[in-house]
């Protein structure tokens, strides 16, 4: 007969940082997310393997996954920053049409609604 549940311990030694730190995670747990300490110690193990497999035949992405990750970062800020200004990319907009497109700026006193408008997209990022 083959044996579908097995049994084993682990020993956390609260002296060394550690496994300090792998205690409170697991007296930390999400009860709705990880009814158990077996199903958390799965997941951890699993994902810490799998993500050991994927490095070692991807040297490189774990600085493409950094690289992925502040840039998104970036977006969700600049994103943020044009959803929290009144004049979003409208303000842009207005900013750009006033630029002409084919010959150089000339030096022309800016009005104070064209600092307005250079304000708000500044503060908006």
């Amino acid at each position: 007969m083959e044996r579908t549940i097995i049994n084993t311990n682990i020993r956390l030694n609260l002296n060394r940082p550690e496994d300090r730190r792998a205690w409170e995670y697991l007296q930390c747990l999400d009860r709705k997310k990880y009814k158990s300490y077996s199903r958390a110690v799965v997941a951890a193990i699993n994902d810490h393997f799998s993500r050991e497999e994927r490095l070692a035949a991807d040297p490189y992405l774990e600085t493409r996954e950094k690289e992925d990750a502040f840039l998104e970062k970036v977006l969700d800020t600049i994103r943020e920053g044009l959803q929290s200004s009144g004049a979003g990319l409208s303000g842009l907009a207005a900013l750009l049409q006033h630029v002409p497109a084919t010959s150089p700026p000339t030096e022309q006193a800016m009005t104070d609604e064209d600092l307005d408008i250079a304000t708000d997209f500044i503060n908006s990022l």
